[in-house]
């Protein structure tokens, strides 16, 4: 059986400072500062009022003149989401997650060591829950069925203090699942988009949607069609759970709200302390989150992946010193964690040292992707046509550079 843990409205109790503020009135995420104008996840009250995530702001206000925005804060949410995972890996769970408030684990392993059943490896879950929710509350709900969507709909049908345990047989589960709205296929990337298409077919149910033969989902949707109506019998694929990795970070408080150039400073001083952690024995880092608290409220955060495993200070500052531009605001501190680590540092070369022929194939490689991001005309070289001419133009010539 697979265990879903689901904590609604995780982002805005996150960034509103707890779930007992999400009753005062109608909340909801503002827009990200330099993102479209869409309002995130919004209160049980602001529900009431037809809001809902994605709406745009101006209609939102319209709809509900006292709404009252809350600045979102992506790196509390993604710290206050870590202990929640760090809790349930606690007790032996290997979990997946793809967004804050969304977690599974399959428990058929963990049983042997929370009393046999799959209702006593819930209570061990949720006894872990209470410490790892504590900022926003308790309230996470708790679903278990023979799939991962199967689970998330059993989730959305529990109780706080009730989890909701689906049948484990195909034709239970298809019957379990077959009076739930197809809007629960928003949870899904996949095939996010199709509830709205379903729903104006008159398609309300997963039952209904069940009931279609695959030609005629294939015909109208294609592969996200048919994968929908796989989800609506309890069909999904399998687990792919996080693999839990050592994360080192370091935090720096910038004395005056901070742009320019003394950003890029305690950048290279943040990536000078990180690589000089004894914690990091000498391996490369392949994956970096830098974030900050801005001085007018909330955070900002921006994850990178390195093309290939650094752990040379001057390249890690030329790769994350452009996402210090998409800054929204002043920073008061500044804050570099590693997510991933590369493999032992050793056999990191600089370029000049190599042979020619590697020096060649990097080269090559570097002209490849910066006319991929910045079009054919990135990489030029200047070829004499015509010396002699009297036009200045006839004489010189750009053409394409292949080094």
């Amino acid at each position: 059986m697979v265990v879903c843990v689901l904590l609604l409205r995780f982002e805005l109790a996150v960034a509103a400072g707890g779930r007992e503020a999400l009753a005062a009135a109608p909340l909801a995420l503002a827009p990200e500062v330099g993102r479209e104008q869409l309002i995130g996840e919004t209160s049980a009250a602001a529900e009431a009022h037809g809001l809902r995530a994605g709406l745009r702001l101006g209609e939102a206000l319209a709809r509900c003149p006292t709404l009252r925005l809350i600045t979102p804060d992506p790196a509390g949410v993604a710290d206050a989401w870590e202990g929640v995972v760090a809790a349930l890996e606690s007790i032996g769970a290997a979990v997946e997650t793809d967004r804050p408030g969304m977690a599974w684990f399959d428990e058929h392993g963990l049983r042997r060591l929370h009393g046999g059943s799959v209702e006593s490896v819930i209570t061990a879950a949720r006894r872990a829950l209470a410490g790892g929710v504590s900022r926003v509350g308790a309230g996470g709900r708790v679903g278990a069925a023979p799939s991962r969507f199967a689970a998330l709909a059993a989730a959305h049908r529990a109780r706080a203090r009730r989890p909701e345990v689906a049948p484990e047989k195909p034709a239970g589960l298809a019957a379990y699942l077959a009076p739930l709205p197809v809007s629960l296929l928003t949870a899904r990337p996949e095939v996010a988009a199709l509830p709205e298409a379903f729903e104006r077919f008159g398609i309300a149910t997963l039952g209904e949607l069940a009931k279609l033969s695959r030609a005629a989902l294939a015909d109208r949707f294609g592969e996200p069609g048919l994968l929908a109506r796989d989800l609506a019998l309890g069909r999904d694929t399998p687990l792919r759970p996080r693999v839990p990795t050592e994360r080192l970070q370091e935090i720096l408080e910038l004395p005056e709200s901070a742009l320019g150039p003394q950003l890029e400073r305690a950048l290279g001083m943040l990536i000078d302390r990180v690589l000089a952690r004894p914690e990091r024995r000498g391996r490369s880092v392949r994956a970096v989150v830098l974030s900050a608290a801005l001085v007018g409220g909330g955070t900002w955060r921006s994850q990178l992946t390195f093309r290939e495993a650094l752990s040379d200070p001057r390249r890690m500052r030329l790769a994350l010193g452009g996402r210090l531009t998409e800054l929204p605001a002043p920073a008061d501190s500044l804050r570099l964690r590693v997510e991933a680590f590369g493999p032992p540092a050793g056999d990191q070369r600089s370029l000049l040292a190599e042979p020619a022929a590697i020096r060649r194939a990097r080269l090559r490689e570097a002209v490849r992707q910066t006319r991929a991001a910045a079009g054919p005309d990135a990489a030029l070289r200047i070829l004499e046509v015509d010396p002699d001419s009297r036009v200045p133009e006839r004489r010189l010539a750009l053409a394409p550079w292949e080094p």
